[in-house]
C-alpha cells in the first residue's frame, strides 16, 4: 500500500518586536536563519513531504494557504510564549506539533504541555526519526540526544528553499558550535552541553563554494575561540577571495596572529561582544578575558583595514548604577563604534542564575514573552526595575541620533552604504523601541 504525503510546515517563531509588520526590525538588518534550512535537510529523502518553511520575521502566519499535518517549532525562550500560542491553535484543528530548539531544551516538562513531541538537545537523529515514527502513527512523547553527531556529517541547509528578497543575505553558515566559555549571562552552555564543537574545514570550504556571490556570515557564537582551529579555518579562507561577517571575542582578536589572518582572510564585519565599559562589570559577568583599556586600539586595527563593528553591550549587572547609560554611550562614540547595540542583564530560566535570582526573590517576570532581553525581568541590585529600562531607551535613542551616528561612521570608507543603512535601520528599531510594552509583547 502506498504511504501518504506528509505536509509539513517547519515554523520559527517571532516575538512582536520581530514579527513581520508588527515589529520594528527591518529587513536591512536581517540575514537569514539556519534552522529552518537545516531541518529541511535533514528530512529522509524516501519520505514524500509536502514542506512548507515559514519564518514570522518575514512573512504573516494567515497570509499562507497550507494545512499542514505536522507543525515543528523551533523555540527560544523569548518566542515561546508566541509558540505556545501557534501550537496550541494547531493542536485544536487536530495538527501534530513538535516543539525544539533552545527553550524545549531547557524546559522539556513546559514545552510538552504544548506539545504532541518535544525535541531536547540535538536534532541530527532526532528530527529524521521522529519523521519517520510520525508516518508509522507512533511519534513518541520526546527525543532526547545529548550528543553531538560526527560534524563531518551534517547536512548543507537547503538555502534554495529561501526567497532571498527577504533577507539582507542567505549566505549564512556555520564552522562551530556552542562555547567553552561561561559568561553569567550565556544560555549557550547549557544547550550545548558544555561543549565546543568544529566542522572539518574542508567541508566547511566547500560549502562556501556552493554559495552565490563573494560574501559569507559566519553565525557561529564564538567563532574564533580555539587558536589552531581559527588559523587553519582563516588560511583555509584566503583563497576565496569571499568578504566574511561572524562573531568574535575580543580575548581571540587580542592574539596579534589571529588579527592578522583576520584581515588577511577577507573579513569586513564582527559582532563583538564589549559588554560593559568597566572591568569591575565584565569580572560579575565572569568575562574578564575582556579588557577595557585595549578596546580603542583593538578598535582603530580594524577600522584601518576595513572591517566593521556590531558592539553588543549589556546593562543591569550588580554592579552597574545609573551612570553606566550615559558612560556606555560616551565610550561607543569615542572609539567609534559602528553599530552598537544594548541589551539587559536576562537570566533565562532553566539556567544557574535565574535559580539564584529566583531565591533571592529578584524575579519579577514569568511571562517568557518579555525574556528578549529588551525588557527587564528582575531586580537590579543599585537601580529599579524602570530605572534600568528607561536607561536602556536613553542609551539607544542617544546612541542612534543623527549626530551620534554620523560621529561614528565619519573616516569610514569600506562599506559606507552598508554602514549608513543598517545605522538607519537601527535608528528606526531604537526610535520604535519604547512602544513595545509588556501589553503589546504578550497580547499574542
Amino acid at each position: 500500500m502506498e504511504k501518504e504525503r506528509i505536509k509539513l510546515l517547519l515554523l520559527l517563531p517571532a516575538d512582536a518586536i520581530h514579527r513581520f509588520k508588527v515589529g520594528n526590525f527591518k529587513k536591512s538588518l536581517r540575514y537569514a536563519p539556519i534552522t529552518l534550512t537545516y531541518l529541511a535537510a535533514l528530512i529522509p529523502k524516501d519520505l514524500d513531504i509536502d514542506l512548507k518553511l515559514l519564518d514570522e520575521g518575514n512573512e504573516s502566519i494567515n497570509s499562507i494557504n497550507f494545512e499542514p499535518d505536522l507543525v515543528a517549532i523551533s523555540v527560544m525562550t523569548g518566542t515561546s510564549s508566541r509558540a505556545y500560542t501557534l501550537a496550541d491553535n494547531y493542536r485544536k484543528k487536530g495538527v501534530k506539533v513538535v516543539m525544539g530548539g533552545v527553550h524545549p531544551t531547557l524546559l522539556p516538562d513546559e514545552a510538552a504541555l504544548h506539545a504532541d513531541t518535544v525535541v531536547v538537545g540535538f536534532a541530527e537523529r532526532s528530527f529524521p526519526q521522529l519523521l519517520i515514527d510520525f508516518q508509522k502513527g507512533k511519534m513518541k512523547k520526546f527525543y532526547i540526544d545529548r550528543e553531538q553527531m560526527p560534524l563531518n556529517k551534517i547536512p548543507i541547509p537547503r538555502r534554495d528553499l529561501l526567497n532571498k528578497k527577504d533577507y539582507i543575505t542567505i549566505n549564512t553558515i556555520i564552522a562551530t558550535r556552542g562555547c567553552p566559555n561561561r559568561c553569567k549571562f550565556c544560555v549557550v552552555p547549557y544547550v550545548w552541553n558544555k561543549k565546543y564543537f568544529r566542522r572539518p574545514i574542508n567541508d566547511i570550504i566547500n560549502e562556501i563554494k556552493t554559495l552565490e556571490g563573494n560574501h559569507v556570515v559566519f553565525i557561529d557564537v564564538n567563532l574564533l575561540e580555539d587558536d589552531n582551529y581559527t588559523r587553519e579555518l582563516l588560511t583555509a579562507l584566503i583563497p576565496l577571495k569571499k568578504y566574511w561577517f561572524g562573531l568574535s571575542t575580543i580575548k581571540a582578536l587580542l592574539n596579534k596572529a589571529i588579527m592578522n589572518l583576520v584581515i588577511k582572510s577577507g573579513c569586513k564585519g564582527l559582532l563583538i561582544g564589549f559588554e560593559s565599559v568597566t572591568n569591575k562589570s565584565l569580572i560579575s559577568l565572569n568575562k574578564g578575558f575582556n579588557n577595557v583599556a585595549k578596546y580603542a586600539d583593538m578598535m582603530k586595527i580594524l577600522h584601518d583595514n576595513g572591517i566593521r563593528v556590531n558592539g553588543t553591550f549589556l546593562f543591569g549587572t550588580d554592579v552597574d548604577d545609573k551612570s553606566v547609560f550615559e558612560e556606555t554611550v560616551k565610550f561607543v562614540d569615542r572609539i567609534k563604534i559602528d553599530l552598537p547595540r544594548f541589551s539587559v542583564f536576562t537570566p533565562y530560566p532553566g539556567t544557574q542564575i535565574f535559580k539564584e535570582l529566583e531565591k533571592q526573590d529578584r524575579i519579577i517576570e514569568y511571562d517568557w514573552a518579555m525574556y528578549d532581553v529588551e525588557h527587564v525581568v528582575f531586580k537590579p541590585k543599585l537601580m529599579s526595575p524602570e530605572e534600568l529600562e528607561e536607561g536602556l531607551h536613553w542609551a539607544w535613542k542617544e546612541t542612534y541620533s543623527i549626530k551620534s551616528i554620523f560621529k561614528r561612521i565619519t573616516g569610514t570608507t569600506s562599506i559606507l552604504g552598508v554602514i549608513l543603512l543598517t545605522n538607519l535601520g537601527y535608528k528606526y528599531y531604537a526610535n520604535k523601541l519604547p512602544k513595545y510594552n509588556k501589553f503589546i509583547m504578550t497580547q499574542e
